[in-house]
C-alpha cells in the first residue's frame, strides 16, 4: 500500500480507531454505572441473579457505582491504562461469562442480546493489548510526553 503526504499514518489511524473503541466501550460502562444510581434495585437483582451475590443492598449498589464510576473515568481519560483498561476487560469478562446458560438458548426471551457482549469483550481486549498506541485524548500519553 502506497502512502503520500496526505494519507494519515498507520499510527494516527490506529490511535483514532482505539479512541473510538475506548469511547464506544465507555458509553456502555457509563450507562451501567448510571444504572447503579438511577435504579439501584435493578443492580441488586442483577447481582443476585447473575453474580450469585444475594447480600448486595441498594446502599451498597451506590458504593459499587462510585467505584465503577471512578474506574470508568480513568478508562475514558486514558489514565493508568494498564490498570483501568485491564479492570474494564476483567469486569466485562465476568459480565459476559456469568449468564453462560443464556447462550445455550439464544432464541428464548431476550437471550439473543447477550451475544452483543462478545464483540465488546474483544474491543476491551484490543484496547488493553494496544494501550500504548491509544494516545489521543489520553492522560497517560500526555504524561509520557511531558516527562521526556
Amino acid at each position: 500500500m502506497s502512502t503520500d503526504a496526505t494519507t494519515p499514518s498507520l499510527e494516527s489511524r490506529l490511535a483514532l480507531a482505539l479512541l473510538l473503541l475506548r469511547f464506544g466501550v465507555g458509553i456502555v460502562f457509563v450507562i451501567w454505572t448510571a444504572d447503579k444510581f438511577v435504579a439501584p434495585d435493578h443492580t441488586v437483582r442483577v447481582y443476585e441473579h447473575f453474580y450469585m451475590i444475594p447480600w448486595l443492598t441498594e446502599n451498597l449498589a451506590y458504593i459499587v457505582g462510585i467505584m465503577q464510576g471512578l474506574l470508568v473515568l480513568c478508562f475514558l481519560l486514558g489514565f493508568l491504562k494498564t490498570w483501568s483498561y485491564g479492570l474494564v476487560f476483567l469486569l466485562h469478562a465476568v459480565s459476559t461469562l456469568s449468564p453462560l446458560a443464556n447462550y445455550f438458548s439464544p432464541w428464548e426471551g431476550a437471550n439473543l442480546l447477550f451475544f452483543a457482549a462478545w464483540p465488546m469483550l474483544a474491543a476491551c481486549w484490543a484496547l488493553w493489548s494496544l494501550r500504548d498506541y491509544d494516545t489521543l485524548f489520553s492522560l497517560d500519553a500526555r504524561r509520557a510526553a511531558t516527562s521526556v
